[in-house]
């Protein structure tokens, strides 16, 4: 529209997520990225200081990623993936299950990261289903996130997202997150859930819980918890959407563990934000269980775009640069800086808990604030005020920058973070 910028035209027609649209700001206007940076139509630049969501790891427009998505658009852009297959899906679960735990077998393709939770719930549900042994119940950490689709939902923890849907969520026991502090109680209460439903399946977020405010948790706790519910045949989903591809140090959260998850979700970096595509994927027992005469015991779930072979090809063009050494020795200096820099910020009085791990830097305010009120308007406009991208979490201040940043565009993310704290 003549005269009208996108933030004016955005307004008439457009319902953004996570909005309140009665009292929210009008969106920016993006028309640009390169990098770790974009711009807006007035010319201004932004340090994407959380990779978009923790989506585009390799930076924006990477040629090697942005080359490969050319060529496969050329080459095969769209088959549906029900009664055909494709070079790029293949090949994909191919290079997938090299780095993937070793007992994962079986790649099932998705959208995004809430429809892959949604299919490992669907999947654990029927499992038991298909093995006459029919259970209802899901157990979850208390406060964590999984999406917005009903049973990825009904597993998260956190109500400012789920209030309005309560009573028709699935049946879900929750326990805290294990530290080494609470072990023998969080142990203690998952026995009396297993002892007292039919558990079907336990769902988490592996060392860290990302929307709860990037709240880390102990391995050797999960661990634990892992074995019991295993040890009681209930499958372990482990929601990596946000850990996976590098994030943590190792290439999945889960590798920390010795008991590994029978079901991993992965999404967000898994495309480097080129492309909508997540992957559930299984162990052969797990998969062995819809093998059947019977037509119906078949896993009857489906994506239109399921394994689109553009989706395919990116995540394909990622992983070879996951490992690459350019890739490698920037996740390293990363989460050195980033250790160095909770050093510096830990015993400043306006700071609660600062702590990283790999590429993550989370910092806890010692300030009262909503999840989305006010004060977090302020701190968000603070940063972007600033020339960066930072979304706090109620009063934590998070950074997940691709791996691409520079070290000067790093620094000045550190930079505006001090400001902020000596300003509160």
């Amino acid at each position: 529209m003549k005269g009208k910028n996108l933030s004016e035209r955005d307004q008439k027609h457009l319902w953004h997520p996570l909005t309140q649209h009665k009292t929210a700001a009008p969106p920016v206007g993006i028309v640009k990225a390169e990098g770790a940076l974009f711009w807006d139509e007035a010319g201004n630049s932004y340090i994407d200081g959380i990779a978009s969501w923790y989506t585009s790891m390799y930076g924006h427009g990477n040629e090697h990623i942005t080359k490969a998505l050319s060529e496969q658009m050329s080459q095969l852009d769209f088959v549906m993936f029900s009664g055909f297959t494709h070079e790029p899906a293949v090949k994909l679960s191919e290079e997938l299950m090299a780095l993937l735990p070793q007992n994962q077998a079986k790649v099932f393709f998705n959208d995004n990261g809430s429809t892959a939770v949604e299919a490992a719930i669907k999947m654990a549900l029927q499992y038991h289903h298909n093995l006459n042994d029919k259970r209802d119940t899901l157990i979850a950490f208390e406060d964590g996130f999984h999406g917005d689709t009903f049973g990825a939902m009904s597993a998260s923890g956190l109500s400012v997202y789920n209030g309005p849907f309560e009573d028709f969520l699935l049946k879900v026991e929750r326990i805290p997150v294990p530290q080494r502090e609470n072990m023998e109680e969080v142990l203690s209460q998952l026995n009396s859930i297993l002892s007292g439903n039919k558990c079907a399946a336990f769902v988490f977020e592996p060392l860290v819980q990302g929307a709860a405010g990037m709240k880390f948790h102990s391995a050797e706790g999960l661990d634990l918890l892992i074995q019991k519910c295993q040890e009681n045949g209930v499958l372990c989903i482990a929601d990596e959407v946000m850990t996976g591809f590098g994030k943590t140090g190792e290439n999945f959260a889960s590798e920390n563990l010795q008991h590994q998850p029978d079901i991993l979700c992965l999404s967000k970096a898994l495309t480097a934000g080129m492309f909508p595509l997540s992957i559930t994927s299984c162990t052969q027992e797990v998969f062995n269980a819809f093998l059947s005469e019977e037509v119906s015991n078949g896993f009857f779930h489906a994506h239109t775009y399921s394994a689109h072979p553009l989706g395919c090809a990116v995540a394909l063009a990622g992983l070879q640069l996951l490992n690459s050494t350019e890739i490698r020795e920037r996740r390293a200096y990363i989460a050195s800086a980033h250790t160095t820099f909770v050093s510096k910020v830990s015993g400043h009085p306006k700071v609660v808990n600062a702590r990283s791990m790999g590429v993550i830097l989370a910092i806890d305010l010692n300030v009262e604030t909503e999840r989305y009120g006010n004060l977090r308007n302020r701190l968000y406009s603070f940063f972007m005020e600033r020339g960066v991208l930072l979304r706090p979490l109620g009063n934590t201040v998070y950074v997940l920058p691709p791996y691409v940043i520079t070290n000067e565009q790093l620094n000045s993310i550190y930079a505006a973070i001090t400001e902020l704290l000596d300003s509160l």
